[in-house]
């Protein structure tokens, strides 16, 4: 069975020499996260993946998790408790959680590079301190200094691990038809009673205690999503109590079986108030908007090993001639890697991993930007960047992670489709992170239906701006005038729907994915142009070998084969409105 093998290069490449991540330690309170600190890192990083996530991921997915109605505790596979335990000692856990309360403080695009040979290598396990992290940011920026010197060390510490409590039976994405009651207590605290659905890592046996972060309403709170609260509800109270937070029972997925997904009862467990009251939509915002860059790192992670696994597949997997002539005589068949067909497959996954790559690592770059560059107005610029980017990268590297994923299935025949080869598992670990955090068409609307309307309209005026200026460092005048082809369709499509959105508020939404797509598109159109611009620039230095920064360019040139048709369908797909969409009634479908 082939193993995974971090790809440090590419990650190198993209971290030092095309965003000059290095010079993150001129900010205040990263002057550590010089370029050596990071490469060793990641090089330990690599190690904890390659080593103990990965050789458990295929066990994980068969074995699953085991829940016991009786006590109502769950079990998670052979090795899952060992490999956490080697997580949290390892300090992975705080990363760049803040030193004040035990963490390391590193910027978060580390944290990013790193989650993504987790998901890499081991998706399951990885959502158990991911959903922690989520926690908290969220406990770090709205909970009280009672709360945080309570529960945080130990958050941090990977002692415990955290959840996000939102959904249930009823109620999804409309937050406002949360059924889940908080009673005040005299002592300050609330007792929470209520049902939540899909909890990841609601109950394991990784840890002591979990933390749960619980949406509930007040008494007398709007019967909207302007009437919910968040609460800390803790698994075991501080003098041992068990809380009546009891998990009842386990999802049965597709994939990320190795993943405890629970459906949590909390039947008057006791509770604590995060934030303010009917404020809790908003501080559940903080971890949702960390927990979205994550999971589009998942759909690359995930891409990266499929395509790892297809092309070493293609390298040896023996089948008919060349199209030209035999490569190999001495066989009796030559490597699929020959066949133009099974090329386009290869290079589709190459062009997307290492695109998208560059698309999360600048966005993560932005996010530390945006909240410790000493200037201002870099702050400011590098957070709108982050508000527009955040549902681009969620949205679009999980479809086209999925798609690239089932590229190196299909490449590979019916050794894809096989546990022999555990592409398999891979697309059915893949298929969640479309829909969790806010599917991909809430990311869509989320777009064009908030980001490019909040702040006066400001978000896309810098997101053209920033991508000006980065054009104006390619030398490569071919790259250079495609991309600035792809702006301008984007331009047009955003003046169209500006023009008819007013009018017609389904025509916002039948425009969404589309313009979603379009985004991404144009987006990775200038990550590609600067990388092939690095690497040209960068040949014949001696750092990489010629044959990874040829394919570089390569690689480049093939993306903008065929990015100013895809753009101009997806401009179609927008102007064309909502009329064949909408003109069906109910009972013609």
């Amino acid at each position: 069975m082939p193993q995974y093998i971090a790809p440090l290069n590419d990650m190198s490449f993209v971290l030092f020499d095309v965003l000059k991540a290095q010079d993150l330690s001129l900010c205040p309170g990263f002057e550590d996260a010089n370029e050596e600190m990071i490469r060793a890192i990641l090089d330990e990083a690599a190690k904890l993946s390659e080593n103990i996530l990965d050789p458990i991921n295929q066990s994980g997915d068969i074995e699953g998790c085991h829940y016991d109605p009786e006590t109502k505790l769950v079990t998670t596979p052979k090795g899952f408790k060992e490999a956490y335990r080697a997580f949290a000692d390892g300090g992975w856990s705080g990363l760049s959680a803040s030193p004040e309360y035990g963490g390391q403080g590193l910027p978060s695009l580390v944290k990013i590079v790193v989650d993504e040979m987790a998901c890499s290598s081991n998706l399951s396990m990885g959502m158990y301190p991911g959903l922690s992290h989520g926690a908290i940011d969220a406990l770090t920026m709205h909970a009280s200094d009672e709360l945080k010197d309570k529960y945080l060390p130990n958050l941090i510490a990977g002692e415990w691990t955290g959840t996000m409590c939102l959904t249930e039976p009823q109620c999804g994405t409309d937050l406002g038809l949360v059924r889940t009651k908080a009673e005040p207590q005299d002592d300050g605290s609330y007792n929470i009673t209520g049902t939540k659905i899909w909890i990841t890592g609601g109950e394991q046996d990784l840890v002591e205690n979990i933390v749960h972060l619980v949406l509930a309403k007040l008494p007398g709170a709007p019967d909207t999503s302007k009437g919910i609260s968040l609460f800390l509800v803790p698994k075991f109270l501080e003098d041992g109590t068990r809380n009546p937070a009891f998990c009842g029972g386990l999802e049965h997925k597709m994939g990320i079986k190795a993943s405890a997904t629970c459906v949590m009862n909390f039947e008057n467990a006791k509770g604590w108030l995060i934030g303010k009251e009917n404020e809790g939509l908003k501080c559940m915002f903080t971890m949702m908007n960390s927990a979205r860059i994550m999971v589009g790192v998942q759909g690359l992670g995930l891409a990266e090993k499929a395509y790892q696994i297809s092309l070493g597949f293609a390298k040896e997997r023996l089948q008919s001639r060349s199209l030209t002539g035999a490569k190999h005589p001495e066989e009796k068949a030559d490597p699929i890697i020959v066949h133009p067909d099974v090329r386009r497959m290869l290079t589709q996954q190459k062009v997307f991993l290492e695109g998208a790559r560059c698309m999360a690592y600048w966005t993560g770059m932005n996010l530390d930007l945006s909240e410790k560059h000493p200037d201002q107005a870099v702050r400011e610029e590098a957070d709108d960047l982050v508000q527009i980017m955040t549902p681009i990268v969620k949205a679009y590297l999980t479809d086209e992670g999925y798609f690239s994923t089932d590229q190196a299935l299909q490449s590979m025949g019916g050794a894809g489709f096989t546990q022999d080869w555990e592409v398999e598992q891979l697309l059915r670990d893949g298929r969640i992170a479309r829909i969790y955090e806010g599917t991909n068409g809430i990311q869509s609307l989320d777009l064009v239906g908030r980001k490019l309307m909040i702040k006066g309209g400001r978000l896309p005026k810098t997101y053209f701006k920033v991508m000006h200026e980065m054009l104006a460092k390619v030398d490569n005048e071919q790259h250079k005038e495609q991309c600035k082809t792809l702006l301008n369709t984007l331009q047009k499509s955003l003046m169209w729907l500006a023009g008819n959105a007013m009018q017609d508020a389904e025509i916002v939404g039948a425009a969404a994915t589309p313009m979603l797509k379009l985004f991404s598109l144009t987006t990775m159109g200038v990550m590609w142009a600067t990388m092939a611009n690095v690497a040209t620039a960068d040949l014949t230095s001696g750092k990489y070998s010629e044959d990874f920064y040829q394919g570089k360019v390569k690689a480049a040139d093939h993306f903008f084969r065929t990015a100013k048709s895809q753009a101009e369908l997806l401009q179609a797909d927008i102007e064309a409105g909502k009329e064949t969409l909408m003109n069906f009634t109910a009972e013609q479908f």
